[in-house]
């Protein structure tokens, strides 16, 4: 069987572990990476779990591509049930992790129980062993990363850990490979729950390929097609530090909680001001673009701050989410939830959330421990990530996420909650950009950019066409085309930074099979339909959790009230047709009027086992 690998279970309860060979049949069947890791998923958990409780899994796996010469595929993403949001985390990270997971010879790490003490693990290919991790629990990401390494010899090894948030419940924190991590949906709060601070995988370079030759000259054709291409050219130079010029000057920059697409005084946090401040650049393996841009902070009162970052929508939830451009603060507010091992999406908009709850005088000093959350006060924001991180004072309920927190105050909050599923949304004004907007709805994971939510069809992307960013209907094929191919990528996993470096389209179905000898994934239809199995397989489990239309919707803001944009593109616009939407999406899903799939397709995906499940689910009233 080339190119893969096998599973290890390890159970945290009773300190051991099994190594496990893949079902033949699952090659075909679900490809792996994110296809491998929902079966398991699906398989192993019960109806409506409690997410950090002893029945829940931390599945990490890496992809078929991991640990080759081929750039921009060596990601790992953690599986597991959201604390979150109740439903499904899927989450990305970057670094050597999942090149480290290949060379080990595993395509998932199941983690399952729960220890009485905290624990860190060293997998080798010969298995896993438990260390106590007493020492470094309540340390940083880093520190605790750098203390595991060190007591195991510091050669030939890979981590991953959660910092002091997921140990605290903080429920969306996430998990870190050095400074690069799989941050949203609270895998790190589940791992945290299980008491495991660090994963340590040591291993020497190992590939079993199919046709290595091959590989090496797909690599080399990759490169030469890379190095030609502009996108990838800006993206070596600026990573996604230049991201606020086309954002404010579309008008699609969310600012003040989402009342606005724009952000006066962007331009103090441009590309080129973040350039000013770098003093460095690191990169996952094997991967020449080298998109993290180091940058310090040398003077002012946050003076030696330092961050591999921050990226584009880190430095939006820290600037456009309380209306700040403080360029600094950003910096030092990316190097906190590093720290901590937080996911900054959902910092800083739950803290933008807080800042309108404070406008509007729901909330007052009492409640924030004496801070002043005016717009524009970027110091109290530096207080809030600290105490969300300890879960001190106001910081324990922010740790909740928006929907939480709306819910506690009540008042018609929910209205300007800015979450879907309970995941709040990211940088990208859903009303400018409305197949981007449809997509958060329907995501399996919430309001995520990533998992094929960011529709790049409106931002002129022919494939499979270019779509007019402000109409309302027609979208729900583009949905689906952008949801089904982040499935296929993913079993890669190829990162989605590359999508536009004009490689993967032609060259990736033969990566696949170069490295597998499989040739069914040289078939672009082929894959097309294994990434539909692998999305409706993440529906199916959403359903047993309770999740159906009811919860395929967008936050009440962008529904009824109309964008500003300062001048800037789409004043005005809305989410005026939201229920047509999903009535067409459905239809061309093959699911219900619940947003359930049917029986038919299920059967046309080879998921007729699934049937049975959905219909215990609807006896106990779950959907």
């Amino acid at each position: 069987m080339y190119g893969y690998g096998r599973f290890l279970r390890i159970n945290v309860t009773n300190k051991t572990y099994k190594i496990e060979e893949i079902p033949a049949d699952w090659l075909l069947m679900y490809g792996g990476g994110r296809g491998f890791g929902i079966k398991i998923l699906y398989d192993e958990l019960p109806d409506n779990c409690d997410a950090l409780g002893e029945e829940n899994k931390v599945i990490l796996c890496t992809g078929v591509l991991a640990g080759t010469p081929i750039q921009a595929v060596h990601r790992w993403i953690c599986i597991t049930k959201s604390p979150l949001t109740n439903g499904y985390c899927r989450s990305v990270g970057g670094g050597t992790f999942a090149a480290y997971m290949r060379f080990a010879g595993y395509d998932c790490l199941i983690i399952e129980g729960k220890s009485d003490k905290p624990v860190y693990l060293h997998i080798t290919s010969d298995g896993c062993t438990f260390h106590d991790a007493s020492e470094i629990w309540g340390k940083n990401t880093d520190v605790a990363q750098d203390y595991v390494v060190e007591k195991l010899g510091g050669k030939n090894i890979s981590t991953v850990a959660i910092g002091p948030a997921a140990e605290n419940g903080v429920l969306y924190a996430g998990v870190f490979c050095g400074r690069r991590s799989a941050s949203r949906c609270g895998g790190g709060t589940v791992l945290g729950s299980k008491k495991v601070k660090v994963i340590a995988i040591e291993a020497k370079r190992s590939l079993n390929l199919y046709d290595p030759d091959k590989v090496k000259l797909l690599a080399k054709e990759q490169l030469e097609i890379m190095r030609g291409n502009r996108d990838f050219q800006l993206h070596r130079e600026f990573g996604t530090t230049d991201g606020m010029l086309s954002r404010n000057t579309m008008g699609v920059f969310p600012t003040k909680n989402f009342r606005y697409g724009y952000m006066h005084g962007w331009e103090a946090m441009s590309g080129a001001e973040y350039k000013k401040l770098r003093i460095g650049e690191a990169g996952c393996y094997s991967c020449s673009a080298r998109c993290g841009k180091i940058h310090k902070v040398t003077e002012g009162p946050y003076a030696g701050a330092l961050s591999e970052g921050p990226e584009y929508e880190s430095y939006w939830a820290m600037s456009g989410t309380i209306d700040s451009n403080n360029i600094a603060a950003t910096i030092l507010a990316d190097q906190l939830c590093d720290d901590y091992g937080l996911d900054s999406i959902s910092t800083g908009v739950t803290i933008g959330f807080a800042y309108e709850l404070y406008e509007k005088g729901i909330i007052t000093k009492e409640d924030t421990d004496g801070l002043e959350l005016e717009y524009g006060n970027h110091q109290a924001m530096i207080q809030l990530i600290h105490k969300i991180a300890r879960r001190e004072g106001f910081g324990d309920i922010l740790a909740l996420g928006t929907k939480r927190m709306a819910e506690k105050y009540g008042q018609g909050t929910d209205h300007y909650a800015m979450h879907v599923k309970g995941l709040e949304l990211a940088g990208y004004e859903p009303r400018a950009l409305k197949a981007t907007g449809y997509a958060y709805s329907t995501s399996n994971i919430g309001g995520a950019h990533g998992a094929g939510a960011l529709a790049f069809q409106e931002w002129g992307m022919p494939v499979p066409r270019a779509v007019d960013r402000f109409d309302d209907f027609g979208k729900a094929d583009i949905v689906i085309f952008n949801q089904n191919n982040s499935c296929s990528n993913e079993i890669g996993v190829i990162c989605s930074f590359a999508l536009p470096w004009g490689w993967n389209v032609a060259l990736y179905g033969p990566m696949l099979t170069a490295v597998t000898g499989l040739e069914e994934f040289s078939d672009r239809k082929f894959l097309w339909q294994l990434g539909e199995r692998i999305f409706n397989l993440e529906r199916a489990f959403l359903n047993r959790q309770g999740i159906s239309r009811k919860d395929d919707t967008l936050p009440k803001r962008v529904q009824t009230e109309p964008l500003h944009t300062c001048g800037m593109p789409g004043e005005g616009q809305m989410i005026r047709h939201h229920r047509e939407f999903l009535d067409e999406y459905y239809k061309l899903r093959g699911w219900d009027e619940n947003g359930v799939p049917t029986k038919e397709k299920l059967e046309e995906l080879k998921l007729g086992y699934v049937v049975k499940d959905l219909e215990r689910a609807r006896s106990k009233n779950l959907i």
